[in-house]
């Protein structure tokens, strides 16, 4: 079996090192290679092997808020993004320019999301906040309101950047 490099970022080495040192302690054999990954995982402060690939799988913040700080130029969207997960992050900051707890008709949600963005597609930006559970619509589309919700840490995050606090 091909095998692939699994990198391993350690903070404070002193205490990776004391960590370790006590588990092994704790031994009464050698243990075996899955036992020696997890142990080292552990001192490295994951709960074991599988939280710790896992964690380096999954993007940082960072990354994601990153990626749809590269859809907007001047605190407007300048392009729709490719990614499914980015697209949901930057329909976060259209939401936001949303009034809350207020009854609008399509014109009036049209023209505040033309203000806020320059791609000139409004009704992609309608139909994906409703088809992403951040616009409520009446059946007959006359009636659009925000709902009412926490963004995720990551949208707050590029929220606030957008917003220059």
């Amino acid at each position: 079996m091909t095998r692939s490099p699994d990198p391993l970022f350690i903070a404070d080495l002193s205490l990776f090192a004391k960590s370790l040192r006590t588990a092994l302690e704790a031994q009464t054999a050698p243990p075996g290679q899955a036992k020696m990954m997890d142990l080292i995982a552990k001192a490295a402060g994951f709960r074991n092997q599988q939280t710790r690939r896992a964690a380096r799988l999954t993007p940082r913040p960072s990354d994601r808020v990153g990626r749809a700080m590269r859809c907007f130029a001047d605190g407007q969207m300048v392009r729709w993004p490719k990614q499914t997960v980015i697209q949901g992050l930057c329909l976060w900051v259209m939401w936001h320019h949303l009034p809350p707890r207020r009854e609008m008709e399509e014109p009036e949600v049209n023209a505040i999301l033309n203000a806020h963005h320059s791609f000139g597609d409004h009704a992609l930006l309608r139909r994906s906040l409703v088809d992403h559970g951040m616009m409520a619509r009446s059946r007959d589309g006359r009636v659009n309101r925000r709902i009412e919700q926490r963004p995720p840490d990551d949208a707050l995050v590029l929220i606030q950047t957008l917003s220059g606090r």
